[in-house]
């Protein structure tokens, strides 16, 4: 009998664990050839619901069983888990079918591979503060408030007083509003409740400049939670605020080379100036191009998307405050301009035919050779060789097509669906530039770049003087943001991370392309050349990002959330200027145009210091270059323009080095190069005109 009844536990056991098993099945889909929309739909059954859903995909939410934006060829992990804590891990993977979704596959684990090196953040990993991010407030937002609305908001009525804890959907407060009925206000969080508004104050009023230029005006209360709150993303991870590696590295570089050329980023500005100007311009020198030439050159290269879309970007992620940290960054990023076109100049080579070749492939081969180096010197120019190349053909190049159809396309509908055809132009358009070679490309560059950027500079001035009483709360709110933790998103760490690697990634001061455009000027003199390069991190990130921050912060645009980056800007534009979105897809179109035809340049140079400095092999660089142009335009490539992207910074890890080791020898040039000028040895115009 005994052994009849242990029969029957073993079985109602195992019909309880298979109860208790959860059963999953999934459908995968592929909607279009479009990249990143694939899609994942679970169907659980089994276990005790609710279940939750561990994707390993940030943006999809623990409670959602579908998952989309899906990069098509990636696997992504779920662990399903029910209300008693069984749980069961699934693997999908969503098959790529176009050939650019193959591509986009393979190049996501590269992106992923690069992203841990250049964004490793070294402090968090020898413990010496916890990247993750953690809340000790919520602020109660007023309900129905969003960024430009024209209403009044009046605190009626408070339900809870100060002081006193809260539970999330409590009651708290009764909102008066200008335009409609009253507002019920509920507390978004557990703890304790801070008052920000006295009943019968105004929370929010449209027609006050500080309210819509300030930060978080728009808040009612605060409630301070009982412990510390861990933020996360959707999909449970927790947030961090990182010190990416290569931030530390360009910033770090351009300090030290401030101080070790003694501040020559303000001492050498008005001299700067004078070279910019001409004043020093001897015809006989050996180059091809006027310094003018050279710096229009240069700034074309760096003066371009990121000056509209990343500033948005930066701001929205950082705050007003941003903007501080992203001007003392291009400040710093003047010096390391400096060093590196001076050497670029110091050691280029012209050939009998008066071909220029120079950049940092040059001095770091022949400069480290000079301090018995040869080894390294060699190794640290092929590899910026390589990335100089890499980084030309994606982002000088495919990235610039790609985001320049999308943004002509969005204003212009006829466009929509010819991207070839109007790759195929740009690529006629670059073509002809870049077959006349440096002297070309500086012609084209002398006129587009001051043209653009008057036009874009005008635009944003008058933005700002139609909205000229928000100067002040504008500035309040930057001093704010840098310096008032309260006042950040994410704390002082995030917000100046923010700025800087904004003005890192835009000015590209440390990275050594500009150095390539540089080497080609007409002088006998170095430092001459690393003076008016001093002003390009001036001109792109002191000026021209700085003033879209202004327009940002001035109509109150940078506390939207979920719009792109250049809509961002264009909007903000448009609430001021109608019909100026259009003036703006025109500068931005004429921004990629420019940094195309100068990256072509400095990815020439790559391409024949590794295979040769004949016509013919310039010839086969120029027309790869040209192919990418239409693809670019054609279709989206998404992981590997991010790869390509990503080079540009790479490139300043090799350039860098190069720096560091040389900066005494740039140091003793700049004292001599003073020397020469207090002495009056130096060509300069003016003594010319006089003598005759």
């Amino acid at each position: 009998m005994g052994k009849y009844i242990l029969s029957l536990f073993f079985l109602f056991s195992i019909v309880e664990v298979n109860a208790q098993e959860l059963e999953v099945e999934a459908k995968l889909g592929n909607p279009s050839n479009v990249i990143n929309n694939g899609f994942i739909d679970l169907d659980v059954s089994g276990g005790v619901p609710p279940y939750t859903y561990k994707w390993s995909h940030q943006e999809t939410g623990l409670n959602s069983e579908r998952a989309e934006g899906l990069t098509e060829g990636i696997s992504y992990n779920i662990i399903i888990t029910d209300s008693e804590g069984t749980s069961t891990t699934r693997s999908y993977k969503v098959e790529a079918e176009a050939i650019t979704e193959h591509f986009n596959g393979t190049f996501v684990p590269i992106v992923e591979s690069m992203t841990a090196i250049l964004f490793w953040d070294p402090f968090s990993a020898i413990g010496v503060y916890d990247p993750i991010a953690y809340a000790d407030i919520k602020n109660v937002p007023t309900p129905g408030w969003e960024a430009g609305i024209e209403e009044r908001f009046v605190l009626k009525e408070w339900r809870v007083a100060e002081g006193e804890h809260v539970e999330e959907g409590d009651l708290i407060a009764i909102i008066a509003s200008e335009k409609g009925p009253d507002i019920n206000a509920y507390a978004n969080a557990t703890g304790q409740l801070q008052y920000k508004v006295q009943e019968g104050g105004v929370i929010y009023d449209y027609e006050n400049t500080q309210d819509v230029i300030q930060a978080g005006a728009h808040f009612l209360a605060s409630i301070e939670y009982d412990e510390p709150e861990m933020l996360t993303h959707p999909n449970g991870d927790p947030q961090t605020h990182n010190i990416p590696f290569i931030v530390i590295w360009l910033i770090f570089g351009a300090a030290f080379f401030t101080v070790r050329m003694g501040f020559i980023n303000f001492r050498g500005f008005r001299h700067a100036l004078d070279l910019a100007k001409g004043k020093y311009d001897d015809p006989n020198a050996p180059g091809s191009i006027t310094h003018f030439q050279a710096l229009t050159t240069a700034v074309s290269a760096t003066v371009g998307l990121g000056n509209i879309a990343g500033v948005a970007v930066a701001v929205s992620l950082g705050g007003a405050g941003a903007t501080f940290w992203m001007i003392v960054a291009g400040i710093l990023g003047m010096s390391s301009k400096f060093v590196e076109c001076t050497l670029g100049v110091k050691y280029r080579f012209i050939n009998s035919e008066g071909r220029i070749f120079g950049g940092p492939m040059n001095y770091l081969r022949y400069g480290l050779e000079k301090r018995n180096m040869r080894g390294l010197g060699k190794f640290l120019a092929a590899f910026f060789a390589i990335l100089g190349i890499g980084a030309s053909f994606g982002g000088g190049n495919m990235f610039q097509a790609n985001q320049s159809f999308e943004i002509l396309s969005g204003q212009f509908p006829m466009l929509v669906g010819n991207g070839f055809w109007f790759g195929l132009v740009i690529a006629v358009l670059v073509g002809i530039v870049i077959i006349g070679g440096i002297q070309s490309i500086a012609k084209v560059t002398g006129k587009v770049v001051p043209f653009m950027a008057g036009v874009y500079i005008l635009g944003a001035l008058t933005v700002i003087i139609i909205n000229y009483e928000n100067i002040g709360p504008a500035f309040a709110a930057i001093y704010n943001g840098a310096f008032n933790p309260t006042a950040l998103k994410g704390g002082i760490i995030g917000v100046l991370v923010v700025g800087f690697q904004r003005a890192a990634f835009s000015n590209e001061a440390g990275v050594g392309s500009a150095a390539i455009a540089h080497s080609a000027a007409k002088t006998n003199h170095p430092p001459s050349e690393g003076f008016v390069a001093l002003l390009e991190p001036f001109i792109d990130t002191v000026v021209v990002c700085t003033l879209t921050a202004l327009v940002l912060i001035f109509t109150g645009m940078h506390e939207i959330e979920g719009v792109g980056g250049v809509q961002l800007t264009s909007d903000a534009f448009a609430s001021v200027i109608s019909w100026f979105p259009y003036v703006l897809a025109l500068a931005v179109f004429l921004f990629a145009f420019s940094t195309m035809i100068s990256w072509s340049y400095y990815g020439m140079r790559s391409w024949t210091y590794l295979f040769g400095k004949s016509k013919k092999t310039e010839l086969v660089y120029k027309v790869l270059f040209l192919v990418f142009v239409v693809v670019g335009a054609s279709i989206s490539l998404g992981a590997v323009l991010d790869f390509s992207d990503m080079m540009i910074l790479a490139m300043s890890f090799p350039n860098i080095i190069g720096l560091y080791i040389m900066s005494g020898e740039v140091r003793e040039d700049l004292r001599e190069y003073f020397r020469k000028l207090k002495a009056g040895e130096l060509f300069k115009k003016q003594q010319e005109a006089k003598a005759s």
